[in-house]
């Protein structure tokens, strides 16, 4: 009797497990950025830098907004103030990169979903930080890090932090 209630109760938990699996597997994940608007007297959007690290500090490219229409491809000149993002991989990039460049973003909400998904669909487990920086001209620059592991666990998220000049609210969570 013991060992069918054992059996019972190892099968149920694991049913649970591989439902639980199931459903994370089918959720997608989000990126909330929101951009503040900032009172100053010359105010330019915000580069923008997405990307993943592992424990190694290998990046994984999730996002970059830039003001791709400048003539000249004149607004890659400026990448570089993106300091963390251009030394862990972001020099090496050929810019514009289909499905990984934008236009800059004014403020407000902003939403990364698909790139993010893609970039961790191309992940195995393991521990990883997600990196936002904000650079913007005649500005200052900041860098928000939200560490995380794979396979994402629903208890774990949504994470969220709150920069404090170039970024505003962050959140990394499962969409609803």
């Amino acid at each position: 009797m013991k060992v069918r209630n054992r059996l019972a109760i190892a099968s149920g938990a694991l049913g649970l497990m591989l439902a639980s699996s199931v459903s994370m597997a089918a959720q997608s994940v989000t990126l909330d950025i929101a951009l503040p608007q900032l009172d100053v007297a010359e105010y330019h959007k915000p580069y923008v830098a997405v990307w993943i690290e592992n424990s190694k500090r290998k990046s994984t490219q999730v996002a970059v907004w830039y003001d791709v229409d400048m003539r000249e491809h004149e607004g890659k000149e400026w990448l570089k103030d993106l300091r963390q993002w251009w030394r862990r991989g972001g020099r090496s990039l050929d810019l514009p990169y289909d499905g990984l460049t934008s236009a800059t973003k004014g403020p407000g909400a902003h939403v990364i979903d698909t790139q993010l998904n893609s970039a961790l669909s191309k992940l195995s487990d393991g521990d990883y930080t997600l990196r936002v920086e904000a650079s913007r001209e005649v500005g200052g620059r900041e860098v928000l890090s939200i560490p995380f592991s794979l396979p994402l666990s629903a208890q774990a998220l949504p994470v969220t932090l709150e920069g404090k000049s170039e970024i505003g609210r962050v959140s990394l969570r499962l969409e609803d």
